[in-house]
């Protein structure tokens, strides 16, 4: 598995806290071809100081790059959390798991 494309760097902050997401395109060999999932990260920082990181991942959504790619930029687009991209992303991920048939 390696990382294909990354985009982010989006930040919210609250108080004396800010949270910068982060999303990522990964690709891995998977039948004879590659498949495309996504991961989802969140550094949540107080100050210059790295307070904690959550990270999710979905592994081989589909074989075709620019489905996958269309939902990671609805991820950044609306600032999804690792937290919550599984509930945002699982009807998707239902619908393309046939592209691999």
């Amino acid at each position: 598995m390696y990382i294909e494309n990354s985009i982010g760097g989006n930040c919210i902050k609250e108080e004396n806290k800010e949270m910068r997401y982060y999303y990522r395109l990964i690709k891995e060999d998977f039948m004879n071809g590659h498949a495309y999932g996504i991961e989802a990260e969140r550094q949540d920082f107080v100050g210059d100081k790295l307070v904690k990181i959550e990270r999710e991942e979905i592994r081989k959504i589909s074989n075709v790059k620019e489905k996958v790619e269309k939902l990671l930029y609805l991820l950044n687009d609306n600032l999804v959390s690792p937290i919550h991209m599984v509930d945002i992303l699982g009807s998707y991920v239902d619908k393309y798991v046939s592209d691999f048939n």
